[in-house]
């Protein structure tokens, strides 16, 4: 038996990486797949009347072993793969949706469900227990409970070939993003960058021996050359990679895998009943439909695009007094937002970097956490790690009580994908009395330490660390009973509250001081810079409302009507984007194929959840500045009707029990300075 279906002899349960064989993956995703099924057809064959505790909590703790190796396999796929992962994530990944499709569409085990449900008015269940009752009915609906044999047979092809295309899809993005690379041989082709991004390209191109200095397209590369470089062609040229990522003329271009994707997302909807993607996506969601979202997204264009336009018409002016460019491109967009800022606020991201040592940040977060909700974070070594570069943390709280396991992986590498996010090794649940509590990972590119300097972050890189850190303390202070409404397991457009709020500590003086402290002299990062950042906080804040809202739009073009009709994956997308481009379009670019949160995570109809949760984080940080940030009896509000509960009510109750009133979005066009 493999090492992956054996109660983990580790400290803290923890997930036995070094032990762990690419041979063992296999084996243990069929045992643990059969082990399910033995699960659900004990739970059918059950000679007794359905109940809530033999049928609804039977199946809410079902494959809880195979749901353990799925997050090790999956999380290690997305931050340490390499091609033997990937061959196996595309055979593991038909096999899973098999067994979702099992499930789902298994009539006799729906049928145990729908008595318990239609008796669900004379039983005496608690609020948890409820919302699993309703929520475990309607997904079975939801996911074609109510088929007939024929149309069943059709959900479980088009659920098996999504599972394959999703995956082709986000292994296409980071093969492309891995292939290209900026060789610069040429001293003065450095010009503008900061010595640390110059001392990364060094080392990055000894890598791969290679003289002089090499740029890629992850993100610590790629931000300061197009930020910083005064070298316009090699901005350009940068830029145009990053724009073709699996939009080329090759094997890895993803076109032919968006329209497959979006065809077979409207085809699964329409026979599940739904006009769309989105209306199917949406009924469990704050914002319930397209229409909505919709309106809500046009909303924030109307007050947006006018001073978006005043922004980008400052800039380009500004870009025509110091350098003579009267035409701004997008390679020129970041460049010339930062010369901007500095001139206006004297507030330079490279200056203010020294103060933003990874260490300090890192345990600022955890002062603010400490501050707020009483956890502690303490290093330890007892514990596997899948990456030598991965921070493994035990968290307790006040009364030095276990409250979760906390790993952090920080820096790029090849077999890690872009971005940054929160994922779970395992879940907390209640079980047979036992509380288990969770094992939390966050995932970043930062800038890596060099020779000469530790890790030194941008203030974008500190909101980037603080908004995971949110993330995973949804998962690490969930406190419920079962594992399908713990944690993060909420409506997705509630999902980004926990983590964006955290961003607003980053702005904060009281915050700012606990870590903002110079990597060499420790010196407290001076008032005023700490006065600048805060008054920057809404800079150029129109044009970044206006990109936020143009990714909510494309989502929502592809996925609120039907895309078989479409051709041409770049001419849809431009014609969306008419609304809320300011610069000239790129022919050889397009954003869609490289689309990975709509694509291959899990944010289909769910982009605009960013800016919904803006909504959310604006207005109920307002009530922590009413009292005070570190205010303790907001704190434990937002701990226990926000952090801890996670699914277990429509979000909307927990938010009013937490605030006392439904949010507005004037917090946020305050903060955003778009409030006429």
């Amino acid at each position: 038996m493999s090492i992956l279906n054996q109660q983990f002899d580790t400290a803290y349960n923890s997930a036995p990486f070094s032990r762990i064989k690419i041979t063992d993956y296999i084996p243990a995703f069929d045992t643990a797949i059969a082990k399910t099924k033995a699960e659900i057809l004990k739970i059918t064959e059950n000679p007794s009347a359905p109940t809530f505790e033999n049928t609804l909590e039977a199946v809410a703790y079902s494959g809880l072993e195979l749901d353990r190796i799925a997050n090790i396999f999956f999380n290690l796929h997305s931050a340490e793969t390499n091609d033997d992962l990937d061959r196996l994530a595309q055979e593991i990944a038909p096999k899973l949706a098999a067994l979702s499709n099992d499930i789902t569409l298994n009539f006799d085990l729906f049928e145990r469900i729908k008595e318990v449900y239609d008796q669900r008015d004379g039983l005496t269940l608690n609020v948890e227990q409820t919302t699993l009752l309703e929520k475990s009915y309607r997904d079975f609906v939801r996911n074609g409970a109510l088929l007939g044999d024929n149309e069943k047979e059709e959900l479980r092809k088009i659920d098996a070939e999504l599972a394959v295309l999703k995956l082709k899809f986000g292994e296409n993005v980071l093969t492309e993003t891995n292939a290209y690379e900026l060789h610069i041989t040429n001293r003065d082709d450095l010009k503008g960058l900061p010595e640390g991004t110059i001392e990364g390209a060094k080392a990055a191109a000894e890598g791969r021996k290679k003289t002089g200095w090499v740029f890629t397209l992850d993100y610590p590369s790629y931000v300061p050359f197009v930020t910083y470089a005064d070298n316009r062609e090699l901005r350009r040229e940068i830029t145009l990679a990053a724009g073709r990522k699996a939009f080329q003329e090759n094997e890895f271009n993803n076109e032919q895998n968006i329209l497959k994707i979006t065809t077979l997302r409207h085809q699964r909807a329409n026979l599940l009943g739904h006009s769309s993607h989105a209306s199917f996506i949406l009924q469990e969601r704050m914002a319930e439909n397209p229409e909505k979202v919709n309106a809500f997204l046009g909303t924030l264009l109307n007050k947006a695009r006018p001073a978006a336009q005043r922004e980008f018409d400052e800039l380009t002016s500004f870009a025509e007094r110091t350098q003579g460019i009267s035409k701004l491109e997008r390679w020129d967009g970041s460049y010339f937002a930062e010369k901007l800022k500095q001139e206006r606020f004297n507030l330079d991201d490279e200056l203010l970097k020294p103060y933003f040592k990874l260490d300090n940040v890192l345990n600022g977060a955890f002062s603010v956490a400490q501050k707020l909700y009483g956890i502690q974070f303490r290093e330890i070594d007892t514990i596997d790690k899948y990456h030598p570069e991965v921070r493994t943390y035990k968290v307790v709280d006040d009364n030095e009580t276990f409250v979760a396991l906390f790993y952090a992986d920080f820096f790029p590498r090849k077999g890690k994908r872009n971005g940054a996010w929160m994922t779970s090794f395992k879940p907390q649940h209640i079980r047979d009395g036992k509380q288990e509590r969770p094992h939390v990972s966050i995932v970043c590119n930062f800038t890596k330490p060099t020779a000469t300097k530790p890790s030194l972050l941008t203030f974008n890189e500190v909101t980037t660390l603080f908004h995971e850190f949110g993330h995973a303390l949804h998962g690490m202070l969930a406190d419920t009973t079962y594992p399908t409404l713990s944690g993060t397991s909420v409506y997705w457009d509630f999902v980004e509250l926990p983590s964006q709020i955290m961003e607003n500590w980053c702005y904060e003086k009281e915050a700012l001081e606990l870590f903002a402290k110079h990597y060499q002299t420790g010196e407290l990062i001076p008032m005023h810079i700490i006065a600048k950042i805060k008054e920057s906080a809404s800079f150029l804040e129109g044009m970044a409302t206006l990109r936020q809202l143009s990714f909510g739009m494309l989502d929502m073009g592809w996925h609120a009507s039907d895309p078989r009709g479409i051709q041409s994956v770049k001419s849809f997308e431009s014609d969306i984007f008419e609304a809320t481009d300011l610069y000239p379009q790129i022919k050889e670019s397009a954003m869609s194929p490289a689309f990975s949160h709509i694509f291959n995570g899990g944010y289909s109809s769910g982009y605009y959840s960013y800016k919904w949760a803006e909504v959310l984080d604006a207005d109920a940080f307002s009530y922590f500045q009413q009292k005070g940030i570190f205010n303790s009896e907001i704190a434990t509000l937002f701990k226990d009707y926000i952090l801890s509960k996670g699914g277990t009510e429509h979000p909307m109750i927990l938010y009013k029990r937490f605030r006392g009133q439904e949010p507005t979005v004037d917090a946020l066009l305050k903060r955003a300075g778009l409030m006429e």
